[in-house]
């Protein structure tokens, strides 16, 4: 009778133990899936950056009078360089964004600009970074969710908490970024 007790309990750490491995693993291989998709955004942001300077100088060519745009464009991307956090990254993205916005606006202005094979060709490119940039965002937070609700949820928030697992943070849109753009000619 012993022996028998001996083994259920046996028994009974021994599932414990594996599914507090198994619970343990995977948060971290969640917690793991947050940074390889954070870095596929910065990746994108940094295409994008790299891109700016190309897209700047063949605009310059054609409205060199516009000069406080290419400060705006300029200063954003400054700051998206510099910046450490999902949420300084998320504000400078949103002022960067909005600078290209305003500097597009600019290049309605310049019709022979427009059809400039390298600018069209440089305008491409951003245009495909942005949408890559869109949905990298999107996996990122997609992976956040899941791993927020893995440390969160009954019995796992317990071994979260046992070893030092925290909720991470989301990419949100800077604050104005939901109005709709003023567009004026």
């Amino acid at each position: 009778m012993k022996n028998r007790t001996l083994w259920i309990v046996l028994a009974v750490v021994a599932l414990i133990l594996i599914s507090g491995v198994s619970m343990y693993n995977g948060m971290v291989s969640t917690n793991e899936a947050i940074d390889s998709k954070w870095g596929q955004v910065e990746n994108q942001l940094q295409r994008r950056s790299d891109l700016i300077p190309n897209l700047v100088a063949t605009t310059k060519g054609y409205a060199a009078q516009e000069k406080e745009i290419f400060t705006q464009v300029a200063e954003a991307r400054s700051k998206l360089a510099g910046a450490n956090t999902v949420g300084e990254k998320a504000q400078a993205d949103a002022e960067l964004s909005g600078a290209l916005s305003r500097l597009l606006v600019v290049v309605e202005r310049y019709p022979e600009l427009k059809s400039d094979a390298n600018f069209r060709q440089l305008a491409d490119e951003l245009a495909g970074t942005e949408n890559r940039l869109a949905v990298a965002r999107k996996d990122y937070n997609d992976a956040v969710q899941a791993y927020n609700t893995r440390i969160k949820r009954f019995p796992s928030n317990m071994m979260a908490n046992m070893f030092g697992f925290t909720a991470r943070e989301y990419f949100k849109a800077a604050d104005g970024t939901q109005e709709v753009p003023q567009v004026q000619f």
